[in-house]
């Protein structure tokens, strides 16, 4: 009798599933939703594992089964089901097949008796969690080919759960991805070849391989191949968070163990005139209609018109589940020699003693480059917004924090004399990040102004790496300035409003549209939000009210980086970046 705890290992597993692209990629299966009034919850786990053969000599080679419980309640605040739970995982059918047993970093939750392993935990938490981690090895004996069926079943009081099982095959493919040497530091305009070349070192052939490119905003593969199916431009719709463009090619065939493939032609790799830092995946997969609709991922695709793309066989020896999943990718990494101009621009208006107005201020990315750092999901730049005098602000986006006049935390996040506003981890050319501000005058003090600034995000090195031009990088905040003709603010007056007499709140719509004279390719801007009759999209800005602050009191001004949703989806969830502080360190 063996007894392992679950619940350490269960979100680590969903969590180290998604982030190596498992999820994404289909290899986890699950039972259809159950229709009850009681919480209905949904097994999991690979739809099919495959062990590599019992071995002539040594010991077998082991292969991790994790399952997964789903729970969809939606609640952001919800904290789940809270009750007992046990889970039944059924082994019988792999006698002979495959010996189990407990992963190695398991706790004490779970008893294994015989083919049977009772698992009891308290609670299902919303979305996908583990219930546990399992070894399985080829047994003694078994032959290629050999497969049996593991079933899991749960129980809870008051709850229902949708029964999962999964096949368990000895043998099969294991098609591994060989690493282009790609040079890395690249100009715009350069074309590198891509001799995609990957090796079945699995048991059996694959039948047909599904060829997935993908790549970031700045890289391009100029081919467009017959039978290869391509999505949007990478950064447009559907994909602007996370400005990744995916190319999915099926080459027919029989892939034998122990061969290497290579491209007949090699495809191209070229850096855009808009490349910074930008990001090539490559992987392989045996093919199905399963593993194209997963890589998909519910976007839409496009065929090629150009010829085919084919594979050749390079190496062979003399002798349907890949058997090792984690080896079928590679990444490159590529720097290209490039700049981006953000240009500041302020807002001015005007209001009388008591008044509330509404004032825009913002910077646009004129390119050439887009900056994305999806590797890390840090922010790319931050708008360090001073207050005029006279002023409070009463209405702030979402995504500026209120410091102190010296840029240090703050608790109260409105009426702070100073902001700081972190971009998404991705600024494409074009963009422009309008930001609404509801500014009380307390006071009114004639050609009051206050600094808008577009800089690095650490406050100790205020260049912009990538933008050599710091000319444009400041404008002006002006509330109620004496000439209100012509001065130049870096911003137009359209994005100020003026407030009535002795208001309070101010107007909390606020307006997002993106000023005109935008410059660059694809108007869009780094976050979603409203569309201005010119195409260039704003963020979504409306202002906010709220008193508390969403800084933990560390002395640290800066932003958690909102990049863990891009995580997944990034790559198809196979690149994933981490929620990591920038302190804005002074």
């Amino acid at each position: 009798m063996t007894r392992l705890h679950p619940r350490a290992a269960l979100r680590r597993t969903a969590g180290g599933l998604a982030a190596a692209g498992l999820l994404a990629a289909g290899t986890l299966a699950a039972g259809a939703p159950a229709q009850a009034d009681s919480p209905a919850f949904t097994l999991g786990g690979p739809a099919e594992t495959a062990l590599h053969p019992y071995p002539a000599s040594g010991s077998p080679q082991k292969t991790s089964l994790a399952l997964t419980v789903s729970n969809p309640d939606e609640d952001e605040e919800s904290y789940g089901y809270e009750g007992e739970v046990t889970y039944t995982v059924d082994f019988s059918g792999i006698a002979g097949v495959a010996v189990v047993s407990p992963a190695e970093d398991t706790g004490a939750d779970c008893t294994i008796t015989g083919t049977t392993a009772v698992c009891h935990d308290y609670g299902v938490y919303p979305g996908l969690s583990g219930i546990a981690d399992f070894g399985l090895a080829a047994a003694k004996g078994s032959t290629d080919g050999a497969s049996g069926t593991i079933r899991v079943t749960g129980e809870a009081e008051g709850a229902t759960f949708v029964p999962f099982s999964t096949k368990v095959v000895v043998g099969g493919p294991d098609l591994v991805m060989e690493q282009i040497p790609f040079d890395r530091e690249t100009k715009p305009g350069d074309v590198q070849p891509a001799p995609v070349t990957f090796t079945n070192k699995g048991s059996r052939a694959a039948d047909g391989v599904l060829l997935t490119l993908m790549h970031s905003r700045g890289l391009d593969i100029p081919e467009r191949y017959a039978n290869c199916e391509y999505d949007s431009e990478a950064g447009e719709e559907p994909q602007d968070a996370f400005a990744w463009s995916t190319a999915l090619c099926s080459v027919e065939g029989s892939y034998e163990p122990g061969a290497t493939y290579t491209l007949a032609v090699p495809l191209s790799v070229r850096a855009t005139e808009r490349a910074y830092y930008d990001t090539f995946v490559y992987r392989i997969h045996e093919d199905s209609a399963a593993q194209r609709s997963a890589q998909r991922a519910g976007a839409s695709f496009a065929r090629g018109a150009g010829p085919e793309l084919t594979l050749k066989k390079v190496t062979s020896s003399a002798r349907s589940a890949d058997l090792d999943p984690w080896n079928n990718q590679q990444e490159a990494d590529f720097r290209t020699e490039n700049t981006a101009d953000f240009a500041a621009y302020g807002a001015k208006a005007e209001g009388a003693e008591g008044a509330t107005v509404t004032a825009e201020v913002g910077y646009r990315n004129a390119g050439p480059a887009w900056i994305g750092y999806i590797r890390s999901g840090e922010a790319v730049a931050t708008l360090d917004v001073t207050v005029p005098a006279g002023a409070e602000v009463t209405g702030k986006p979402e995504s500026c924090q209120g410091v102190t006049a010296a840029g240090r935390y703050r608790e109260k996040q409105l009426g702070a004399p100073r902001y700081f506003c972190d971009s998404s981890m991705t600024v494409r050319d074009g963009a422009d990040i309008a930001l609404p501000f509801q500014l009380k005058i307390n006071e009114v003090v004639p050609g009051a102004s206050g600094a808008v600034t577009v800089r690095n995000t650490w406050l100790s090195e205020p260049a912009l790496p990538f933008d050599p031009d710091t000319s444009d990088n400041t404008a002006q905040l002006v509330l109620n300035p004496a000439d209100t003709g012509s001065e130049d603010t870096g911003g137009t007056s359209e994005g100020a409003s003026t407030g009535t007499e002795g208001a309070t709140g101010g107007d909390t719509s606020g307006s997002t549209s993106g000023t005109s004279g935008t410059t660059g390719s694809s108007g869009d801007a780094a976050t979603s939000g409203s569309t201005t009759a010119s195409g260039t999209s704003g963020t979504s800005g409306s202002a906010s009210t709220d008193n508390g602050g969403i800084l933990a009191s560390t002395g640290s001004a800066a932003l958690v980086a909102t990049a863990a949703a891009v995580v997944a989806l990034a790559a198809g969830g196979v690149l994933y970046a981490t929620n990591r502080r920038r302190a804005q360190q002074i």
